[in-house]
């Protein structure tokens, strides 16, 4: 009753999606950038301790409200997956389990290395073994604890995902889709990375492109989205975190004897 009494915030939250769909979809060159980026923008200028136009309590109460309406859009997404099971598991069930792969890829192939180049030590085995959402803290905090390097560097990302993730997911998504080099169903479940505001944020630009396809977009990137926090939670456990830590040791070694 406390969040929905706070008139302050749900009258700013009301000016600002008032004034981004007054704005409405707009081109950056190649990339279309949609309401809710700007939403997401606005928000954080909104939010700068210094302007003093939130206080502490606005922004915990803004945090309860988030978590509500992400269940309620992964609940509508989840409507979408129902009427599409068949198709989806009977042309898309390998390429599901396989784009697991890409988490493992992006995250420590490309991702430790630059870590450790910019100078990061132990921090980055927890930085870049996933995409550092809820699960992943969970599995690190068991493992290592928060109060470890590795704690530290899960942490770091989950708060620059929550910051940025979703700005950037959202660039990235529609400059991609722009290109049309990829099926409109492959960057669907390459959306699904196993956060709903990032997955919401790269729906947008794609289900745009692709009006006609745009249910069965949301089916995929949704389905998606479940098998990175149902399947992904064994991967992450028994291989990307121990990979992880295996492939820093290795590197830490080469770079000592530099």
């Amino acid at each position: 009753m406390e969040v929905l009494k706070d008139y302050k915030l749900h009258l700013i939250a009301f000016l600002v999606v008032i004034i981004c769909e007054l704005i409405g979809k707009q081109f950056i060159w190649i990339i279309a950038v949609f309401p809710m980026l700007y939403a997401m923008i606005f928000g954080g200028i909104i939010s700068l301790p210094k302007l003093k136009i939130l206080t502490n309590k606005n922004m915990q109460n803004a945090s309860l409200v988030m978590m509500v309406t992400l269940i309620l859009l992964v609940a509508k997404l989840g409507l979408a997956v129902g009427p599409k099971i068949d198709m989806i598991l009977k042309d898309a069930k390998l390429a599901l389990i396989f784009q697991e792969l890409g988490h493992f890829a992006g995250t420590i192939l490309l991702g430790l290395p630059l870590a450790m180049l910019l100078g990061m030590k132990r921090e980055a085995v927890g930085a870049t073994y996933s995409v550092a959402r809820e699960p992943n803290i969970a599995i690190v905090a068991d493992k290592y604890g928060l109060d470890s390097p590795e704690g530290r560097g899960v942490m770091a990302m989950y708060i620059c995902g929550t910051l940025y993730g979703a700005i950037w997911m959202s660039i990235l998504a529609s400059l991609i889709a722009q290109l049309n080099i990829l099926h409109p169903y492959a960057l669907a479940m390459g959306a699904g990375v196993g956060s709903g505001s990032m997955m919401a944020a790269s729906l947008a630009p794609i289900s745009a492109l692709y009006p006609e396809l745009s249910e069965n977009i949301n089916a995929y990137a949704t389905t998606a989205n479940l098998m990175s926090g149902m399947l992904g939670m064994y991967i992450y456990t028994l291989f990307s975190l121990p990979f992880a830590s295996f492939m820093y040791n290795t590197l830490d070694r080469f770079r000592r004897k530099k």
